[in-house]
């Protein structure tokens, strides 16, 4: 039969990729995004929204009568309009953000204003655009609502963290949740370092889009988690593959069904952030469009080469693990020095390819055990006694 190929393989989970045995590696280069993640948010910070830092904003329709105003002359519109009552105000750019009347509008954030600047500001943008005056409006945010947002949030975010370590630890056991809130922590930091990198504003819809991806994160570490559960059951019991093969194994079978399980996921939110907010202007999707990008997509990354390696680097130092896994490379040494063959693998020609589980017992109740003497071969023909009791002589007469 001709030897399938690594897509084949990968299906079924035998392409046997070392990924535990590189966790070194992993917990480097997620070190590594930690330090740039954290530098980033300490020197760039985050560009807060009006919701959070408070300020004002403008709402104006994006046609007036027959003539279509483009996003640059409402944007450079309103800059002007403010910096003639408030030079020192900064002004964010316009973002297209839906209908009013049945036509677009287009929304323009400033820095707090005075009621009085307000509406100076409001009167000379109506003169420079030529739009009617009840057609253009304003609203006055304040940073204590965005403060609010932010206490909820944070406390939304330690109830789910405290809810699911307490489904982690009954469902499996204090490691595996220790793994993956060790994940789910690596996952917000990093999405939070893209998001301050990239310097889009911080609004209401991210804090939902971080919320969001914490789910999502911990959907695909459940399932990693179950599948190493299910292979190291009543491991210690057998000497085939120590605990991190078990585990490394479970990762295999399960790798095609994560990363096929993200990139549907990824597909639509791929959509709405660069088709929605990139291609069609949509700019109010772009905050939440990128929050989920990054959280699902380095989820499913982290579930599979940071929480399974942290797994079991935990479960390395249990001392039954420990031992077990001793005894494991000590047969092997053993049948590598030919003083003894160990359960499950072949000898002769096929020394090197290991018996599935399910053939192990076979061969291990045909194969002699460790320590015993061969027994000699019983002679079933009997030693002929000249003149004995019952024996016949070798050329007697035969009785008539």
């Amino acid at each position: 039969m001709a030897r399938q190929g690594l897509a084949y393989r990968l299906y079924a989970g035998e392409a046997n990729v070392n990924i535990i045995g590189r966790r070194k590696l992993w917990f480097l280069l997620a070190a590594l995004l930690v330090a740039i993640s954290i530098a980033s948010i300490s020197i760039k910070q985050f560009h807060l929204g009006i919701e959070f830092a408070g300020g004002t904003s403008f709402s104006v329709p994006a046609k007036v009568g027959d003539t279509e105003l483009t996003q640059s002359e409402v944007s450079d519109a309103v800059e002007r309009a403010i910096q003639a009552v408030d030079p020192g105000n900064e002004v964010g750019a316009a973002q297209r953000v839906g209908t009013a009347g049945g036509s677009p509008t287009y929304t323009v954030r400033a820095s707090a204003m005075t009621a009085q600047q307000a509406e100076q500001a409001k009167t000379n943008l109506v003169e420079d655009l030529g739009v009617p005056a009840e057609q253009v409006s304003d609203d006055q945010v304040s940073a204590a609502w965005g403060g609010q947002v932010t206490r909820q949030a944070l406390l939304g975010l330690v109830i789910f963290l405290v809810l699911v370590m307490v489904y982690l630890v009954v469902r499996f056991e204090w490691r595996m949740a220790v793994a993956a809130l060790s994940s789910l922590l690596l996952d917000l930091i990093v999405t939070a370092g893209v998001y301050s990198l990239v310097g889009f504003e911080v609004t209401p819809s991210t804090v939902i889009g971080f919320l969001t991806i914490l789910g999502y994160a911990l959907y695909d570490v459940v399932v990693v988690f179950d599948k190493i559960q299910e292979n190291t059951r009543g491991i210690t019991a057998s000497s085939l593959r120590t605990y991190n093969e078990a585990a490394n194994l479970a990762v295999n079978q399960t790798l095609m069904r994560s990363l096929n399980t993200g990139l549907v996921a990824l597909l639509p939110v791929g959509g709405l952030l660069f088709i929605g907010a990139g291609l069609l202007g949509a700019g109010t999707l772009k905050d939440l469009g990128l929050v989920l990008f990054v959280g699902m997509g380095f989820g499913v990354i982290a579930s599979i080469l940071f929480a399974a390696p942290v797994l079991t680097v935990l479960k390395d130092r249990e001392p039954r693990i420990k031992a077990h896994t001793a005894r494991v490379l000590a047969r092997r040494a053993g049948a590598r020095s030919g003083d003894v063959a160990p359960r499950g693998e072949r000898t002769g020609r096929d020394a090197n390819a290991t018996v599935t589980d399910e053939a192990a017992p076979a061969l291990a109740s045909a194969a002699p055990r460790p320590g015993s003497r061969p027994t000699a071969k019983r002679n079933t023909n009997r030693t002929q006694r000249p003149g004995g009791a019952g024996n016949r002589p070798s050329g007697g007469t035969k009785r008539r």
